[in-house]
């Protein structure tokens, strides 16, 4: 007996809704039960994009191409046979397009720092698609676990400079589900800030009170030397 079409299942044959620019993707729309021949019919955000026909019960692929971010709206299919005329409309597909990250720059409010003080880095991708995944490094020691980013917001680590050796190179790593898309940033270096010392100080101090009484015995010149040039008129 002819048999009204089930309600058809729209997947993406490569096992994934994220795509990158000028990627080419198929979509399946399949009835897995119903009278042939069938007519299917994929629709993009309610405007229709191409239709097939099947004289059974096979697939109807339909081969897109991702060439924009309108691109990535929502599909839908839908499944005819001469059963029925209204169809049978299928779940709807959403890609995520995925942007590659750019190189993230490390940096700090300061480039210079004492011992035993606390001090901030940095790290963020202008570019890429969200969650980004950043980690810092040391030389090549990861100093800090990764830290996922699900905005457009730099990484933030705190660290003690507690001895020469922490005036090394730093860097860091952002990544996201791009493939094969990690990128390291620029090496930040932190220098030590000069400290001066006690008799460094006092020099410095007693400079100082030299110039003012210099300064003080040239503006008080004008008061002694004047009226005595005129009292001896």
């Amino acid at each position: 007996f002819p048999e009204t079409l089930s309600n058809p299942r729209l997947i993406p044959v490569q096992g994934t809704l994220n795509v990158v620019m000028n990627q080419n993707v198929t979509l399946s729309c399949h009835s897995d039960s119903g009278s042939p021949p069938v007519r299917y019919t994929l629709f993009k955000c309610s405007q229709k994009v191409s239709t097939l026909n099947r004289p059974d019960l096979t697939p109807g692929l339909f081969n897109l191409t991702i060439n924009s971010a309108s691109d990535v709206g929502e599909y839908k299919c839908k499944a005819e046979n001469n059963i029925s005329s209204s169809g049978k409309y299928s779940n709807s597909l959403n890609f995520t397009l995925i942007e590659p990250i750019s190189k993230p720059v490390l940096s700090s409010p300061t480039s210079q720092a004492k011992k035993a003080q606390n001090v901030t880095l940095s790290c963020l991708s202008e570019n890429g698609s969200l969650p980004i995944t950043y980690i810092f490094f040391k030389g090549r020691q990861s100093i800090s676990p990764p830290v996922k980013m699900q905005k457009r917001e730099a990484a933030v680590i705190f660290l003690f400079i507690n001895s020469s050796s922490d005036f090394g190179t730093y860097k860091c790593r952002a990544e996201n589900s791009f493939r094969n898309n990690t990128k390291y940033s620029n090496s930040f270096n932190f220098t030590l800030a000069e400290e001066r010392s006690h008799s460094q100080t006092l020099i410095i101090s007693l400079a100082l009170i030299l110039l003012l009484f210099v300064i003080g015995f040239a503006l008080a010149i004008p008061f002694f030397i004047i009226p005595s040039y005129k009292a001896s008129e």
